[in-house]
């Protein structure tokens, strides 16, 4: 479902970027394949540096389907973007997506905190979320952040998730197994 990035996935990750659905809420815009051509590449040589962490989603067929990131890495936080191409909306990708990430970038880097700036006019995004059992809301916990993603205008809302509230949540939400092998709720 996750896999690194690489540059033979950017003519179909290009085609679904440009849906009127996606582009405007898509970090890194590009106008043409040949700029996220170019835009990929950096993301790539930025993971090797160990500036971000970038993965393509995938379906079930194995054909890249969107992107999720962590980008902006300080303090062992950083700030989550994803997307995923128009025709995939609502079908549970996203939500499988970030599953598999959260876990490898809790338990095989060493992040504490992830942050996610939603627009508060993205309505989508905002549902989807909510729907996060073990995401905050922000704003209040991290003032600092908060007013540093809001300078200009009061656009976005701030959630986090921390590796403590993951595990928690994963903690008393996962099935245990009896030592004879029967499932323990």
């Amino acid at each position: 479902m996750l896999k690194k990035r690489d540059l033979h996935e950017v003519p179909a990750l290009f085609e679904l970027i440009k849906h009127p659905d996606v582009y405007p809420f898509v970090r890194h815009k590009a106008e043409t394949s040949d700029e996220f051509y170019f835009i990929t590449r950096q993301t790539m040589e930025a993971e090797e540096n160990g500036e971000l962490i970038s993965r393509t989603i995938l379906d079930e067929f194995q054909q890249p389907i969107g992107t999720i990131n962590l980008f902006d890495m300080q303090q062992q936080h950083g700030f989550l973007a994803t997307w995923v191409g128009q025709p995939y909306f609502g079908k549970g990708y996203n939500k499988e997506a970030k599953e598999l990430f959260f876990e490898e970038i809790f338990f095989q880097h060493d992040i504490k905190g992830i942050f996610m700036k939603i627009q508060k006019s993205n309505v989508r995004s905002l549902k989807a979320i909510l729907k996060i059992p073990y995401v905050a809301l922000g704003n209040t916990f991290y003032p600092d952040v908060y007013q540093a993603i809001n300078q200009k205008n009061d656009v976005y809302e701030l959630f986090v998730i921390s590796k403590d509230h993951y595990m928690s949540y994963h903690q008393f939400h996962t099935p245990s197994v009896s030592e004879g092998g029967e499932e323990v709720s």
